[in-house]
This record gives structure tokens, C-alpha cells and sequence, in this order.
């Protein structure tokens, strides 16, 4: 080619494609159109870095919306976590235990059916007993921020803590019951 488009040095190798060693290409013969004032990223693409800059909001809010998700919209997404978390588990944990319980068995369909219903039994009460904690931190920390006015640490760690008072505490009713029936067996 007239005009020195196309020229390479011998040896060159693997270096002349990132741009390392002798002549390459230059921007105007690559494109073919002159690049008069743009700066492309690279010699095979062809375009103005300022047009890659986005200097608008991703996503079009309301007036006065904020920008980032509240306590109240993230609570659906923990809850549906947990639910889906403790199924999950529950799951596995149900097909550890139904191997383990069956285990003396020959492979038939009664064994089969008992390791599913284990399965199952297992993943629903694991996703209920997770879901349910998701609900109660949720709630707590709705109530929590909506009272104080504030979106902060102190709400995440309050909400945890009475969630887990919460949930533990019908144990302290049940121990409290058991001890009283065994004062009450003594005398």
C-alpha cells in the first residue's frame, strides 16, 4: 500500500499486538476517517471516551426519594433469603438424615420415600424457623428506625438483640415451667 499504512517490522512477534515494538498502525489508517480532536481508547475502537462518562443517575426516583433502599424494602428481600437459606439447609440436612436413618435398607422405593419425606419435613422446618427470624429482625428494625428517625448501626444491633431475646425466650418459659413442676413433684 502507497502511504505507509500498512507497515510492519520483521520480528516484531507477539509485542507489535500491544502496541510493544516496531511500526504499527496508526489511528487515521485503522478507522480509515481521520480522528481530528478524539482520543480513542484503543486503535480498534473507534470512539470518544467523554461519551462513556455517564453523569446521570442510573435509575429515574420521585421527587424527594432516596437514593438507596430503606430498612422497610430490604426486609422483604432478608425475609425471602432466609426462607429460601433454611430450605436450602434444611434440605441437606434432611438428606443426611434420611441416608443416615435408612441406612440398613436396600434400595427400594419404601427407602426412597422415607428419605423425601425427611427431605422435606427437614427444609420446611428449617425455612420456617429462618423465615421467621427474618420477619422479627425485619420488623423490629422497621419499628425501631421509624421511632428513633434515624437509619444507623444502633437500629441493626437493637433489632438483633430483641429478636434474639425474642426467640429465646419461650425457653426461659419452658425451663421456668419445668422447674416449677419439679418443685412441685418434691413435696
Amino acid at each position: 500500500m502507497e502511504g505507509g499504512g500498512n507497515t510492519t517490522t520483521k520480528g516484531s512477534g507477539l509485542g507489535g499486538l500491544f502496541g510493544a515494538g516496531g511500526a504499527g498502525y496508526s489511528h487515521a489508517d485503522l478507522a480509515g476517517v481521520p480522528l481530528t480532536g478524539m482520543s480513542p481508547l484503543s486503535p480498534y475502537l473507534n470512539l470518544d471516551p467523554k461519551y462513556l462518562v455517564q453523569d446521570t443517575d442510573e435509575f429515574i426516583l420521585p421527587t424527594g426519594a432516596n437514593k438507596t433502599r430503606g430498612r422497610f424494602e430490604l426486609a422483604f428481600f432478608t425475609i425471602g433469603g432466609c426462607c429460601m437459606t433454611g430450605a436450602a439447609f434444611g434440605a441437606l440436612n434432611g438428606l443426611r438424615l434420611g441416608l443416615k436413618e435408612t441406612q440398613n435398607m436396600a434400595w427400594s422405593k419404601p427407602r426412597n420415600v422415607q428419605i423425601l419425606n425427611m427431605v422435606t419435613r427437614q427444609g420446611a422446618l428449617w425455612a420456617n424457623t429462618l423465615g421467621s427470624l427474618a420477619l422479627l429482625y425485619s420488623a423490629f428494625g422497621v419499628v425501631i428506625e421509624k421511632t428513633r428517625g434515624a437509619e444507623d448501626d444502633l437500629n441493626t444491633i437493637a433489632a438483633g438483640t430483641l429478636t434474639g431475646m425474642l426467640y429465646k425466650s419461650t425457653a426461659v418459659v419452658v425451663g421456668l415451667s419445668s422447674l416449677h413442676s419439679d418443685q412441685d413433684q418434691q413435696c
